[in-house]
């Protein structure tokens, strides 16, 4: 068991680990904004009196790209039946819009540069004299900080030393939560987890073997997901990865593979094509599912009578993964046993940590993205 929520079953890969041992002491004795946020220690920008003036609103709409937006997104997806709220999620651009006009909206608009062009355009096109506003932005002087003093709205400090892929569990993610009406402080499990020898022992065996394979030119990070409410996590994790560890002609590239309908169309490739990949598998354990009509199955099948979803996608993720042994593909698995705040807060801490650690080893900067500043300046460029 990685904790009680999770169960983790790591690389078959001998690896080196003192280094990564050394690198993940070296940065939880840090004063590290990003290490912080993950515990109970970190102190969010926003207070109760905000959460309490707009947690009564029933509708809302997220307007944020990357780092602003998938974070939350992958927490109100993974935790949805918990939720009662109605979250929109504005995280990209689109030529029209079916704009809610019946509706009032509390609108979160998130950036942490204030100056994000799609987020500007996005917030100019949706925004609605009806509607109650909440900036989440650099306290400097930017677009969004501007706009928000004109439009007399709620303004919460981001946080400048954590960007936007780290921000989940800083106020860029909590303050959604809080509003969502789950419980942020269960989120943050960082001072449990570094006395958890488990999770601690497991977290260095993975990065390592990581590492290896990395070495041996196993680039292609694919996640097997069975958890359709997890697509978002993955989302996240996908920009986390690619855009802390993809530099100087290094990295990964995290692909989000959904199954089981992906079985049915990249499952051959992954099983004989090329080897350079190596994968994660995830699943959720939600045995409340739809079953099978016993009455309607035909003789041929009868081993499906008395079968739910869960049990058809349970024996397909363990046959895969059964599969992947017999041809020493390398993989590793987490099943989730609780679906709750702190799991997910759980989750969140392992990739993040994952993530600076495997950056520490490659030797590059995992907090900065560099090359993507360069598409950003060119844009601004074109359009003046």
């Amino acid at each position: 068991m990685l904790t009680s929520g999770i169960h983790f079953k790591n690389f078959k890969i001998k690896s080196r680990q003192k280094e990564t041992k050394k690198n993940l002491n070296k940065i939880l004795k840090e004063k590290n904004q990003i290490i912080l946020s993950l515990s109970k220690n970190y102190k969010n920008s926003f207070n109760k009196n905000l959460v309490n003036k707009f947690k009564y609103k029933k509708n809302y709409r997220l307007i944020g790209m990357g780092g602003s937006s998938l974070g939350t997104h992958a927490i109100y997806q993974f935790l949805r039946k918990k939720i009662k709220k109605n979250f929109l999620f504005f995280d990209n651009l689109q030529t029209n819009y079916n704009k809610d006009k019946k509706n009032k909206f509390t609108n979160l608009i998130i950036s942490k540069s204030g100056n994000t062009i799609e987020t500007i355009a996005n917030l100019n096109i949706l925004l609605n004299k009806k509607d109650k506003n909440i900036f989440i932005t650099e306290n400097k002087k930017n677009y969004l900080s501007l706009l928000a003093e004109k439009l007399k709205a709620e303004v919460v400090e981001h946080n400048n030393f954590i960007g936007g892929r780290y921000s989940v569990l800083s106020e860029v993610g909590m303050l959604p939560a809080e509003l969502m009406g789950l419980n942020s402080s269960k989120f943050k499990q960082l001072n449990l987890l570094v006395k958890n020898k488990n999770f601690m022992s497991s977290l260095i065996a993975n990065v390592s073997s990581i590492f290896l394979l990395n070495k041996k030119k196993n680039f292609n990070s694919i996640i097997i997901n069975y958890d359709i409410k997890s697509e978002n996590l993955f989302k996240w994790y996908q920009q986390l990865v690619a855009e802390s560890l993809g530099k100087k002609k290094k990295g990964l590239l995290p692909i989000v593979s959904n199954m089981p309908r992906d079985n049915h169309s990249v499952m051959q490739l992954y099983l004989d094509g090329f080897q350079n990949n190596f994968y994660t598998f995830f699943f959720v354990h939600d045995k409340k599912s739809d079953k099978i009509k016993n009455k309607s199955i035909l003789s041929s099948h009868n081993f499906l009578k008395n079968k739910n979803l869960y049990n058809i996608l349970y024996a397909q993720k363990n046959a895969t993964e059964n599969v992947f042994r017999q041809k020493k593909i390398p993989f590793r698995s987490f099943e989730i046993k609780q679906r709750d705040e702190k799991t997910l807060g759980e989750l969140f801490t392992f990739f993040i940590l994952e993530t600076i650690l495997l950056g520490k080893l490659l030797k590059i900067n995992p907090y900065d993205q560099p090359a993507v500043e360069l598409i950003k300046k060119d844009t601004k460029k074109i359009l003046i």
